[in-house]
């Protein structure tokens, strides 16, 4: 798993990890921002109005109102990425990680109009009479490219596992375990066979179960994510202050957080936000293709609404839990992961203003870090190491009260042999305390409120609800590519190794689920980019036509 875990990073290092991939990402907003006139201000309050239906026909074509489609949708995007994915942009580049979350988001609502209308124009009646749309239809239909229709159909189908299914179960396990003590294979056998039964029903089943789940789940996390803020509000100003201070100069040092660039802050907060909120990756006109209308920019203009609600209000809603309570910056106890946790050469003291430096240089990748891996033994007696000269990082943080056990129970005696950074030993368990990510930072923030321990609970009925919810759209959103790559009778089997990969995915390392989920968004969102894009003379005539119909009603 070690070895995948590093192929994936490497991966991820020229592609989404590139320095390039923000800035295609960004810049196809900002030009369809500009091109379209302002959509995501302009359409802003006319797509409530369709939303709720102002406009519905009964006999339009379609499987599903627009609302529906929506909290489809939503429920495809608001999920971890909304809890643990703020958690992780801001344990990696800090406060700034947020402002560049919303960045991603502003131009996205324009990038989610244009895929979306485009998508939905080009949708077709399956055999089994249900509507099926995405970027594989465009690209195959109109721009007449079948293999980047095809390219497309396999990436949603990799990244419906990536994105949809191994970090949302893995999410839910992991606050199920730490909140009420669950073995996380039983949570994901319990889940999985949930799974199951919601998916076998299709798009009707899958709407109807998400318009009763997404308004439930976002009350229940707003009540939680606002005990908290409140009983923390003289930190509101200041993290405000901090989100858009150091959005152009980085994140210095505090605490246990040892600094993030600007460069880092920027990549990791754009891929964030497109993780929470999916604009470009062409996932979401898979659910909209399935709304009852004759116009697709009306259907366009719906899903503008998206990034707003999942980035621009959840997002920072968690964000703002997060960095007012304080705990993304403090040390707890944890286990580390044995892709989160590598020793090197030395010893540095995170209270010291040298080595902080030089901890900060080397993990933010700067040219001339003089840090190096440690390759070495080191004697552990009952658990507790007695020799040094290393320093063991873990979570991006130095590590303290480092104890070690033999498969979590007794512990260790004897010299551990570590190799470039790595321990060799497979069945060693590290615990000690370091910053921590993901669902267990914001667990620790929600506590730091009104409602005190308690508010852990909370964090973890809300990431079922919010994973569990984009488990079944992103289900859809990969039978449908299976239909357009080998037919109706491919979807029963699909669906049967998606649940069984959730089930899977509950007890596997977190670390290597949210490498897999990096490489997988993208190489899904590339190919939808490029094709908006050889479509954009288009768009904008859709939405002059839609806008001349829509005036002579």
């Amino acid at each position: 798993m070690e070895g995948l875990h590093n192929f994936l990073v490497s991966l991820d290092g020229i592609l989404g990890g590139a320095w390039w991939f923000p800035f295609v990402l960004l810049g196809v907003g900002f030009f369809f921002t500009l091109y379209l006139g302002f959509p995501q201000v302009r359409y802003f309050m006319h797509a409530w109005k369709v939303v709720f239906g102002k406009f519905d026909k009964d006999d339009e074509p379609g499987d599903t109102t627009h609302f529906r489609a929506l909290t489809t949708a939503l429920s495809g995007t608001v999920g971890t990425g909304n809890i643990s994915g703020v958690a992780f942009a801001l344990y990696l580049g800090g406060p700034a990680a947020l402002f560049w979350m919303w960045a991603t988001a502003f131009f996205g609502m324009t990038t989610k109009f244009v895929e979306v209308t485009l998508s939905h124009k080009y949708r077709v009646q399956t055999e089994d009479g249900t509507m099926a749309g995405g970027p594989m239809y465009y690209m195959d239909r109109r721009l007449n490219m079948k293999w980047l229709a095809v390219a497309f159909a396999i990436a949603t189908v990799i990244s419906s596992f990536g994105t949809g299914n191994l970090p949302q179960s893995n999410g839910i396990a992991q606050s199920i375990e730490a909140t009420f003590g669950f073995e996380p294979v039983i949570v994901g056998s319990v889940l999985g066979i949930l799974l199951a039964l919601v998916i076998l029903g299709g798009i009707r089943r899958i709407a109807a179960f998400t318009a009763r789940v997404v308004p439930v789940m976002a009350v229940i996390y707003l009540i939680g994510a606002l005990a908290v803020i409140f009983a923390n509000v003289e930190n509101i100003g200041p993290s405000f202050a901090a989100i858009i201070g150091d959005a152009f100069s980085g994140t210095a040092a505090m605490g246990g957080f040892l600094g993030a660039s600007l460069a880092y802050a920027f990549n990791k907060g754009v891929n964030r936000g497109l993780f929470s909120n999916e604009a470009g990756q062409g996932s979401a006109p898979i659910a909209h293709a399935a709304a009852k209308t004759k116009e697709p920019a009306s259907e366009g203009m719906v899903s503008l609404l998206e990034p707003f609600i999942d980035t621009i209000l959840i997002c920072t809603i968690t964000g703002l839990v997060i960095l007012s309570s304080g705990v993304w910056k403090e040390k707890h106890q944890n286990h580390f992961d044995r892709s989160d946790m590598y020793y090197v050469d030395g010893v540095y003291d995170d209270k010291n203003t040298e080595d902080v430096q030089k901890l900060y240089n080397y993990l933010n990748d700067i040219d001339g870090h003089t840090i190096k891996p440690y390759t070495g033994s080191i004697t552990v007696v009952n658990g507790t190491a007695v020799t040094g000269g290393y320093t063991l990082i873990n979570a991006r943080s130095v590590a303290e009260d480092v104890t070690y056990t033999v498969n979590n129970e007794d512990a260790f005696n004897g010299n551990l042999k570590v190799v470039d950074g790595k321990p060799v030993k497979e069945n060693l368990d590290v615990h000690g305390k370091s910053l921590v990510h993901s669902a267990a930072l914001t667990t620790i923030a929600f506590t730091r409120g009104y409602f005190g321990h308690w508010g852990q609970y909370i964090v973890s009925i809300g990431l079922m609800l919010f994973a569990f919810s984009t488990a079944i759209a992103w289900s859809y959103y990969g039978d449908r590519a299976m239909t357009y790559l080998a037919g109706p009778r491919s979807v029963m089997p699909y669906r049967v190794i998606y649940v069984a990969g959730f089930i899977w995915a509950s007890f596997s390392d977190t670390t290597l689920v949210w490498a897999l989920s990096a490489v997988a968004i993208v190489i899904m969102t590339l190919p939808n980019l490029f094709g908006i894009l050889l479509l954009s003379k288009e768009m904008k005539q859709t939405v002059k036509d839609y806008w001349a119909n829509f005036n002579q009603k």
